[in-house]
This record gives structure tokens, C-alpha cells and sequence, in this order.
């Protein structure tokens, strides 16, 4: 689910900004960055909710190299409505995006 979510993300930043007409690698060199962002703000976000001892099970799981979809899982179930607040994330920076122009 998170990576359709960023892939409609994407697609929806380079219509909304006009990068259409921009080479592609221009269009991915700044679509990574605005998703690097996002995903910044997601973690801070996502570490605000959970308590100290998840925060130091998270960390392990990073530790140990878990894969992207089980830490995912992972926070999704330790954090009520996950989906919805990625989701606001995401919109909130698009938001700001489309508003900076």
C-alpha cells in the first residue's frame, strides 16, 4: 500500500507543480527530494506517537535490518489510524507544494 501511495503521490506532484515538460531526471531529482521530505515528516510523526519502549523496538528492528514492510507493519499496528496520517502527511505537503509555487 505505501508504495502505491507513493506513486500516486508522485505523479499527482509532477501534474500539480507542471514538471511535466521538465527532462526526466529533473523531474526524479526533485521528486526525490520532495519525497525524502514526506518521509521525514512521517517518521517524526510516527516516533511522536509511540511510547519509549516501541520507539527502542523500532530501533531494533531497524538494527537488525528488517525489511521497509515489516517495520511498516509494525507501526501500523501500534499506531491507531496510521493510513489516515500518512495520508494527511502527504496531503498537507502537496498542499504546501502546489501553495509555493
Amino acid at each position: 500500500m505505501e508504495m502505491q501511495n507513493n506513486n500516486e503521490l508522485r505523479v499527482q506532484l509532477i501534474s500539480d507543480l507542471g514538471l511535466e515538460n521538465l527532462p526526466m531526471e529533473k523531474q526524479e531529482a526533485l521528486l526525490m527530494r520532495m519525497m525524502e521530505v514526506v518521509l521525514k515528516r512521517i517518521f517524526v510523526e510516527t516516533m511522536a506517537k509511540l511510547n519509549e519502549r516501541e520507539k527502542e523496538e523500532y530501533t531494533a528492528m531497524i538494527e537488525k535490518n528488517m525489511t521497509p514492510e515489516e517495520v511498516e507493519s509494525y507501526v501500523r499496528e501500534k499506531i491507531p489510524k496510521y493510513e489516515e496520517m500518512v495520508l494527511e502527511i502527504t496531503k498537507q505537503f502537496r498542499e504546501e507544494m502546489i501553495g509555493a509555487e
